[in-house]
């Protein structure tokens, strides 16, 4: 074999493995990851509904005054972009669902002032609560994992959890939820 043809077919060989390198280097991915969306603890629950948090006003309120409600939490923050953009559709959905035993509540992981100011430009029709970090960790044993925002968890009239949702919420679900956390079991 000649020096040329080695040369040539050493320079395909290189030329081939590169390729076959770039091809699965640039391949995508299937990760395995673990959902970020867990079964809450056992007890997180009860302790949501014994958090007490002052609203815009600084006037505390206990989330056990809606038990016996389906009651939709909502953790949020005005820097949340997505939290934005679902609070519209869940004060209609609030306001549509009231009168059948639905009180939506919102947890900010805010500022109060910075709430007040989202608040006048837009209309919220369920109370909005101010919290802390330390109420986020509650969201993680809630099931968010993440810790991220939005964060939603659905309770039964019996304070059972009925779905929790990390990321914005698709309004047709959010309603097929509702519903069904208002049948009986």
């Amino acid at each position: 074999m000649s020096k040329t043809v080695r040369h040539a077919l050493l320079i395909i060989a290189v030329s081939s493995m590169a390729a076959l390198a770039g091809y699965y280097v640039g391949k995508p991915q299937t990760l395995s990851l673990p959902s970020p969306e867990s079964t809450p603890t056992a007890d997180a629950p009860a302790r949501l509904l014994a958090l007490t948090l002052p609203d815009l006003s600084g006037k505390p309120q206990s989330l056990a005054q809606w038990k016996g409600k389906v009651l939709v939490v909502n953790f949020w923050a005005t820097w949340c972009p997505p939290c934005k953009e679902e609070m519209p559709e869940f004060s209609r959905i609030n306001t549509k669902y009231a009168l059948n035993g639905v009180q939506f509540v919102g947890i900010s992981i805010d500022s109060v002032d910075k709430v007040i100011a989202f608040q006048q430009e837009t209309q919220v029709s369920y109370p909005l609560l101010i919290s802390n970090l330390e109420t986020l960790d509650l969201s993680s044993d809630l099931g968010n994992r993440a810790k991220a925002l939005p964060f939603t968890v659905i309770l039964r009239p019996d304070g059972s959890p009925q779905h929790i949702k990390l990321g914005k919420y698709a309004t047709p679900d959010l309603e097929k939820t509702i519903q069904a956390a208002l049948q009986p079991r």
